[in-house]
């Protein structure tokens, strides 16, 4: 079996740390959580006006180190919120941390409804990674905890990591 680590930003509804919480407790993965080292703020439109301009900036916050190191894991999940069409800042700033190469990257990513080039983000910002298993799950449009995305097709996704990681189904 192959060592797995859940590399999870998660803000607001938890709605990424619940579906990564998921796939933890099915694999048993080590999970390690992204703060940043300044906090959002806790108003929900304010995180999202900040989240925008920091995306469409291309700024990359400073984060607390994470207790895992990913050079003792076969496979890396990363699992971040969808903000502005993108991943989250504070996942970039973890990615732009890591050497890419030689590594398998299982992204996950949640949505309200608008995924956009996220997915293509992950593959450009990992280079050298083999891209396994990509996931999107898609939330209600308000930022709320209400999974569109059937929880049916989650399970098969889990199951698809489980075996990627040589896990019995």
């Amino acid at each position: 079996m192959k060592r797995v680590l859940i590399v999870c930003y998660s803000w607001s509804n938890g709605n990424t740390s619940r579906i990564a919480g998921m796939l933890r407790d099915a694999l048993g993965a080590d999970y390690a959580e992204i703060k940043t080292a300044v906090p959002y703020p806790k108003d929900y439109n304010e995180t999202v006006d900040q989240g925008q301009r920091e995306v469409e900036d291309g700024f990359t916050p400073e984060i607390e180190p994470i207790s895992r190191n990913p050079d003792d894991y076969e496979i890396i999940v990363l699992a971040t919120p969808t903000w502005w069409y993108t991943m989250a800042p504070a996942m970039l700033s973890y990615v732009r941390s890591v050497d890419w190469n030689g590594r398998t990257v299982v992204p996950l990513a949640t949505n309200g409804g608008w995924p956009g080039h996220l997915m293509d983000d992950i593959r450009a910002e990992c280079r050298g990674a083999r891209i396994e298993c990509p996931m999107e799950v898609r939330f209600d449009s308000e930022g709320g905890p209400d999974m569109v995305t059937p929880e049916k097709d989650v399970r098969s996704w889990i199951g698809s990591v489980k075996a990627l990681a040589g896990m019995p189904s």
